[in-house]
């Protein structure tokens, strides 16, 4: 009880009564104040890894991702969405007390938001449908008065100060008052994806815009234009075939009917210096947009009313798919820096605020990452990362590895905490990308500008369909100034492929290509930066299970539904190599893992979360995966521990929304979905000595099972009765695991036929890169690499070996390629094997 809760009446008395008693009621009230305060210092809520389980987020979809996240009026602020909704839904708007309290608004209308803006005229923060004052007071723009899934806003083109511009993902543009929210529809969303709009967009009371490609993202204002992008395409290919045309970037006059394409290919942020605020100088400040193609990244630049292309490589090929639902909100964003934070394709970028075409030096990898972010910022000295992390649907990202798993009984999502320098401290910059891929090529016409900085590892490799030989000229620009210099020529025989290898001490920031006759050519570059991680796990990992425990608990687990809100685990207990106990364990957001007794719920869990036996072969040249299309692949064993005796292990799951992990052979893989490729994009992300029995993402963390009896820490969560344990974190913990590396082969002691290649074994992503060879009969051994995981595949080197003999080649470190494959010139029995450090 403390003094101060008394009424004044009653406190008033109180100073009548004697000195004695009086001194020992303000000592006792005293005490209880303060030991109320220390039981509130107590109570904050707990973090893992900078998540905070109690402020996960959910959804009655099929997914639930966040739209968007800002600080404002004292608060942070968070929308989140389902995922086609544009009439609303049961997603709400959220603000957080810097205590770290979350509080739902009651008026929320839900949707499929992502738009946000702050207009500094009347002081107001747009966030979806809602506008918020400096006082935190919101109103709400209904479904009814502005349909469709919100997606950008923009500052109005002649009346800025009163009035801004929405978009929707499907082409719907309104303008709205900014003090009366009156809303005047400008052109009609379109559900239909074109099925209503006829011969003639413009031949309604209200046009259509009528734009190629549809998944809309972006919208911003400069230099006299309202500029929008999309990132998808609607048809049944754009479903499997991430190469078709899709997207687009357009603008418009904000008078006339029609809308102009800018470039047909897929986009998502459009930003300039203002950001949320807008263009401080509309008429002459810089735009730009990010977007990609199959060949690359696409940076878009509006200066001077003129649009440049850039190109940039990428790090992940989980965002593509020609559809553009792989690829969240990317953005570029203040965050308090000297520069801007760029993220595109799973990977963090500096941003310069100043880029022009006179002043585009600046652009830098800073690290890559595995969450899915749908939008980021600075708040109370921390970045903020809204994220995508559990869906209910899969959506179209199945495959056999994965089996039959159920998806979360819940869509959710979280936010991730995190300190200000984390950008530049998770996976090694790597950047694959092309500026032509068997694409055709004029004479003397120099290729888009291509990002020639910020790596220290750069190789190009270039080949041509020409019947003579081509030559190709490599300019430079050095200062990013525009200015343009020879950097060197490369002459490439037909048929043949030459790699170059730059200098690290060879500076420019961008480089262009062009050939000395027509032809279809290709040049595709090789990034990275030295990966000086070593095969240590970090200290957090302890307590995981590691080969030789013999008292430990595993099991499946799975965010369960009806709304529940927890994680089952399927638990049982080891005691010397046998199981003892088994139950049916909860988590709940206080991080409370009880044995809830339930007999039923322990099998539902075991039969409808199994873990697939028979997808991998061990053998002795390495692991064989066999695709659901029936393709061969071989990845390298990264321990020599057979983690066969670990019994099943968790191969394949979604830890993030249509992208999964893939644990195989001691190494997690960053597996992009079916369409965008899948395996053959496949990159490494860690190796590891543990025997990781499953694996979940449950609000926001990575629960990860097989633990040993004995371990402890911040990062084990232990049940209750003390049986069982998880081990738990955020996805982006993996990179800590320790550097990817391996090895195995496409042959070991194999009986081969001569010509036929063997099966393709993984390359991408490795260090360090060593073949041995041998056999017992004399052949030509040809080394042949996939240049992009397409099935590109040139031919590297050919080693000749005598009967018996064996020889080894060293990769130079600037070489990379997705994988490699070996063919015999004769049959023979031949071992080939590779080692990657």
């Amino acid at each position: 009880m403390s003094i101060f809760k008394f009424p004044p009446n009653v406190i008033g008395n109180m100073i009548h009564l004697r000195p004695t008693f009086l001194a020992v009621f303000l000592s006792v009230g005293l005490c209880s104040s303060l030991l109320a305060d220390e039981q509130k210092t107590e109570a904050k809520p707990r973090s893992i890894s900078g998540i905070y389980p109690h402020l996960a987020y959910w959804n009655d979809h099929g997914e639930c991702g966040t739209g968007a996240v800002v600080p404002w009026a004292g608060k942070l602020w968070v929308i989140t969405y389902g995922p086609h909704y544009p009439k609303g839904s049961s997603d709400q708007l959220y603000s957080i007390t810097p205590d770290m309290q979350i509080e739902a608004f009651e008026g929320s209308v839900g949707g499929t938001p992502a738009n946000r803006m702050i207009h500094k005229e009347t002081n107001q923060l747009l966030i979806g449908p809602y506008v918020i004052d400096e006082k935190s007071n919101i109103r709400v723009i209904t479904p009814e008065a502005m349909p469709g899934r919100l997606t950008g806003n923009a500052r109005h083109l002649f009346d800025p100060a009163g009035k801004v511009y929405y978009a929707t993902m499907e082409e719907g543009f309104y303008e709205v008052d900014m003090k009366t929210l009156e809303v005047t529809e400008l052109f009609q969303d379109d559900q239909s994806h074109g099925k209503k709009v006829g011969p003639d967009p413009t031949a309604h009371k209200v046009p259509f815009a009528a734009l190629p490609g549809y998944h809309g993202k972006g919208l911003y204002s400069g230099q006299h234009r309202l500029i929008y992008a999309n990132n998808g395409e609607a048809s049944g290919l754009a479903r499997s075939r991430p190469d078709i045309p899709s997207g687009c970037l357009a603008q418009w006059d904000g008078k006339s009917k029609t809308w102009q394409v800018i470039r047909r290919n897929q986009f998502t942020d459009v930003r300039g210096p203002g950001d949320l605020l807008g263009n401080p100088n509309p008429e002459t400040d810089p735009v730009w947009a990010i977007g990609w193609d199959h060949r690359s990244l696409l940076l878009m630049l509006l200066d001077e009313d003129k649009w440049t292309t850039y190109r940039l490589p990428k790090a992940s090929h989980c965002y593509d798919g020609a559809h553009g639902w792989n690829t969240e909100w990317p953005r570029i964003h203040d965050i308090g820096e000297e520069d801007f934070a760029m993220n595109m394709h799973g990977m963090f970028w500096h941003f310069p605020k100043t880029f022009t075409r006179a002043n585009s030096a600046g652009i830098a990898p800073r690290s890559t990452y595995l969450k899915v972010i749908g939008d980021y910022c600075r708040w109370n000295d921390q970045l903020v990362f809204g994220c995508d992390d559990a869906a209910q649907s899969e959506f179209l990202n199945t495959r056999r590895a994965k089996g039959k798993v159920a998806g979360p009984g819940q869509s959710h999502s979280n936010l991730w905490f995190t300190s200000t320098d984390i950008l530049d401290k998770l996976g090694v910059p790597i950047g694959r990308g092309s500026v032509w891929l068997n694409d055709k090529v004029q004479s003397g016409v120099a290729s888009d500008p291509y990002l020639f900085s910020g790596f220290q590892r750069r190789s190009l490799c270039l080949f041509h369909d020409s019947k003579t030989p081509v030559t190709f000229s490599l300019e430079v620009d050095r200062d990013g100034n525009d200015q343009w210099t020879e950097l060197t020529t490369i002459t490439v025989p037909a048929g043949e492929t030459i790699w170059h290898a730059f200098p690290q001490d060879e500076a420019g920031v961008w480089l262009r290509v062009a050939a000395d006759q027509n032809c279809s050519a290709t040049a595709q570059f090789h990034y990275a930066n030295e990966d000086v991680r070593d095969s240590e796990a970090a200290a957090i990992f302890q307590g995981l299970r590691k080969p030789g425990s013999k008292r430990y608990s595993e099991g499946v687990v799975r965010v369960r539904g009806n709304r529940l809100q927890t994680m089952s685990f399927a638990a049982t207990q080891i005691v010397d190599g046998k199981p003892i106990h088994e139950g049916l364990y909860e988590l709940d957001a206080d991080l409370n893992l009880t044995d809830i007794k339930d007999r039923t719920a322990f099998e539902w869990t075991h039969d409808n979360t199994p873990i697939p036996e028979g997808v991998l072969t061990f053998d002795e040249a390495s692991i064989l995966y066999v695709d659901d299309e029936g393709n061969r692949w071989r990845l390298p064993r990264s321990t020599e521990t057979d983690i066969t005796e670990f019994g099943p292990l968790r191969i394949s799951r979604e830890v993030a929304t249509e992208r999964d992990l893939f644990n195989c052979g001691g190494t997690f893989y960053e597996l992009p979905a079916r369409n965008a490729d899948g395996i053959a994009k496949i990159r490494p992300v860690c190796s590891h000595p543990f025997a990781i029995n499953d694996y979940c993402s449950y609000r926001g963390m990575m629960i990860l099972t097989g633990v040993d009896a004995d371990a402890t820490g911040e990062h084990i969560i232990r049940s209750d009765d003390g049986r069982v344990a998880v081990w738990a974190g955020v996805i982006d913990d993996l990179w800590k695991l320790g550097k990817p590396v391996g090895a195995g082969g496409p042959w070991k002691n194999s009986q081969v036929a001569g010509g036929t290649p063997s099966d393709p074994y993984l390359m991408t992503g490795y260090d360090k890169k060593t073949l041995s060879v041998s056999t017992d009969a004399a052949t030509d051994i040809t080394v042949e690499v996939d240049i992009d995981g397409t099935g590109t595949w040139r031919t590297y080197k050919t080693l000749s070996l005598g009967e018996g003999e064996s020889k080894s080649l060293a990769f130079p470190e600037e070489f990379q390629a997705y994988w490699v494959r070996l063919v015999s010139s004769n049959d023979a029995t031949v071992t080939g094997q590779l080692t990657y450090q």
